[in-house]
């Protein structure tokens, strides 16, 4: 069953770690990576940049509606993701604790699904 890890980061964190701090977080991260490869879980992974847009169509309107961010009421972002082939949650759970992010964000594990259960 796929479940993926998704890494939530505080908003700034990036800027206050620096580029440097940023390039040694984002070697754990490969190196992360390879582990996931070499196991044989790893089926999709990306860093994803801080900047965002939101687009809604309420129930009933005619036109969507683009939004640029950032927005005032987010504290934290979605930083990241991998997306694993693991028979269990406990798997995910193992590999979420291995995570190199766990250090700084936290590591979401949600397995994937329909929506309609």
């Amino acid at each position: 069953m796929p479940h993926m890890l998704l890494i939530v980061e505080p908003l700034g964190q990036r800027e206050a770690r620096g580029v440097e701090g940023g390039r040694v977080a984002y070697q754990q991260m490969l190196d992360f990576t390879e582990d996931l490869k070499r196991a044989g879980v790893l089926m999709a992974s990306s860093s994803l940049a801080s900047a965002t847009t939101r687009l809604q169509k309420p129930e009933g309107a005619a036109a969507s509606r683009v939004l640029d961010g950032p927005f005032a009421e987010a504290k934290e972002m979605i930083g990241g993701f991998f997306l694993l082939s693991c028979e269990k949650r406990d798997d995910a759970l193992a590999w979420a604790e291995r995570c190199p992010a766990a250090a700084w964000a936290t590591v979401e594990v949600r397995e994937t699904g329909p929506c309609y259960t």
